[in-house]
Formats: C-alpha cells, structure tokens, sequence
C-alpha cells in the first residue's frame, strides 16, 4: 500500500511518499519539499496573511499532485502549530479544502508529542526501556517519557524555535545580553515540566528528534545524512554549549554556509540550540540519541497498526488527550489512519 503523508509546519511543508505493508516498516519512496514559513506571515492580530494563504494552498495542491502521479491510495494532510495557532485557521483551513480537496487536519500538541514517542519506540525497540523524547519544532516543544508504546507523560510547551526567534532574537545575529536572557527565562518556564515529565521514572534512553536536533548533532560532529540512517548520532550537553557560543555571534546568513543547517531554518537556530540546551539541563541529561524517524513516521505506523487491527478509524481533534498523554475520558486513543484523503 502506497501512503502519502502531507506536513504542514511553520517552516516548511514536505511529502513524504512510502510503501507501507502491515507488520513490515515504512519504506521511504520519495521526499519532497517546500519552503513555507507560515510563520513569517503572521500579521500583528494573530492571522495568517492573504499572502501565505495563497502560498499554502497553492503548496498543496502542487503536492496533492504530485501524491497523486506517485499513485499513493492514501493521503494523510496534517497541520501543525502554525495552523493550529492561528486566529483565522477555520478560514484558513476551509479554504485549502474548498480549492485543494484535500482536508488538512490540525493536530493537537500532544497528539504530536505522542505520535512521535510512537515512532522512536519503534524505532529502539523494547530493549531500549524506558525513553524519554524532545521534539523542538518551529511553535512548540514535545516532551514524552514512557516505557510502553503509549507515553506515561506527554507534554506540549509554546517553546518552538520559530516562536522564540520572533519574540526574543529579531538582531541578526541576536545581542549578547538577549541571549542571556532567554536562557534564564527558558531555565524558569521548564522547572515545572521537568518535574512532571521524570515522575514516571528515569529514563534508560534519551533520545532527540526532529530538524533542529539533527543539526545541532550535525554541527557538533555527528555523521552527515549520506552516511545513511542507522549510523548513530548523538548531541552532548557540552558540544552543545560551545556551539551556541559560535553561532550565536553569527548571522542567519554565514549560519546557512553551515553543513547541515537549511537557509530556512538558518535564521531560528539559535533560538532551537538554546531550547535543547535548557531542556537537557532541566532534565539533568548530558547526551540525546538522535532518532531519525518522528511525527510522520508515527503517523504512517499508527494507520498501518490501525488496519492491521480492523478496529474503527479514530479522528484527531483538539482536547483529545489530556495534558499527561492519556486520551481524554471517552475519546478514545487517535488513530491517523483517517488523517484524509485527496478528492479526486
């Protein structure tokens, strides 16, 4: 069975095409990419803009397109934080549906958090133990930990990369003194969640994903993407420090001449380095694994677990799950594999 799962972020929207086989992993056919930046049209009132309206409904139909020349028999559309966030997103959203057909769907911050514990479980394995798990996107970051496949704690926090860049780092490069800052304000906002996310236990693994862990262990020595999945890759909290010290005193565009590091995340990095590097801090860890699958592997695992099954398909929709991870009393646990599909 040939899937399309769509990703709408803040940063950028990307399709990912697999064959997907129940009882069998996801085998990547195809990858595309597009920048987006939502979140750079944001006007002062909360609303995306007309201009990035147009810019993502005609985003997807071009890749509503594309997964349909790639002969998906599926497509799973998600949104994220920025769509999520925005004042307007009904209206948003209602249009993409009424000139695309495709149906974008807008995920909780837990139902990504949990998604994405999902795939890095599978990923490890039961060997592993108990995880622990940080996502850092351009509006928020996940937090799980848990032993099972469900995550005993799932936490989302308006922490993302995009988002601090905006109301703390608009120097390019940002000031000294501001960096400072928000470290501390970051040290502060995560003493509670810190708290609550290691009451179920120590984790035996903690592990990164996402965009901005990848190259962050990039640029503090991990092996390069060719070098192919499976070979580990790892962040310490030291390597992270002297990294912020470099690119900190640079601008986002001599940090996009950096290997690893895409123009149009070039800009935020420094405001998703210090997020790491506060959350490893708060969680007293001195080195991540780097987990190459998250949320759209976990989507494709959770439909394919759901068809395997035979058992109803679940929709996600805002206040699904509780604040700890745990579907909310008579929800029942989210099931992607009615993400969407393209109309034809």
């Amino acid at each position: 069975m040939r899937l399309g799962v769509l990703d709408v972020g803040s940063n950028t929207v990307h399709l990912l095409v697999v064959d997907a086989h129940r009882g069998g992993h996801p085998l990547p056919m195809s990858s595309t990419k597009a920048a987006l930046r939502l979140a750079e049209n944001i006007d002062d009132a909360g609303c995306i803009t007309e201009a990035g309206a147009q810019r993502l409904i005609d985003t997807v139909a071009e890749f509503a397109s594309i997964a349909e020349t790639s002969r998906c028999v599926q497509l799973m559309p998600f949104a994220t934080s920025a769509l999520r966030e925005a004042a307007n997103s009904d209206e948003v959203l209602g249009r993409v549906r009424a000139e695309t057909g495709v149906d974008l769907r807008v995920l909780t911050g837990v139902d990504e958090a949990r998604l994405t514990f999902l795939a890095v479980r599978r990923w490890y394995g039961w060997s592993a133990g108990r995880i622990l798990n940080l996502d850092i996107g351009g509006g928020s970051l996940e937090m799980t930990n848990g032993g099972d496949e469900e995550p005993d704690v799932a936490l989302s926090l308006q922490l993302g990369a995009g988002r601090l860049t905006r109301e703390w780092l608009r120097e390019d490069p940002p000031g000294k003194r501001r960096v400072a800052v928000l470290r501390d304000w970051l040290d502060a906002e995560l003493v509670v969640p810190a708290k609550k996310l290691l009451e179920p236990g120590k984790p035996d693994l903690a592990v990164g994903t996402s965009k901005t862990f990848r190259s962050l262990a990039r640029l503090t020595g991990a092996a390069p993407s060719a070098a192919g999945p499976r070979v580990r890759r790892t962040l310490t909290s030291s390597g992270l420090r002297q990294l912020i010290a470099f690119i900190s005193r640079m601008t986002a565009a001599d940090r996009a001449e950096l290997e690893g590091v895409s123009s149009d995340r070039s800009q935020q990095l420094v405001a998703g380095a210090l997020v790491a590097e506060a959350s490893m801090r708060a969680l007293s860890l001195d080195s991540l694994e780097i987990c190459p699958w998250a949320l759209r592997e976990g989507l494709i695992l959770r439909k394919l677990d759901t068809d395997m099954n035979g058992g109803p398909e679940a929709t996600y929709s805002a206040g699904s799950a509780t604040g700890d991870g745990r579907p909310a009393s008579g929800s029942g646990a989210p099931a992607p594999g009615s993400i969407g599909t393209v109309s034809s």
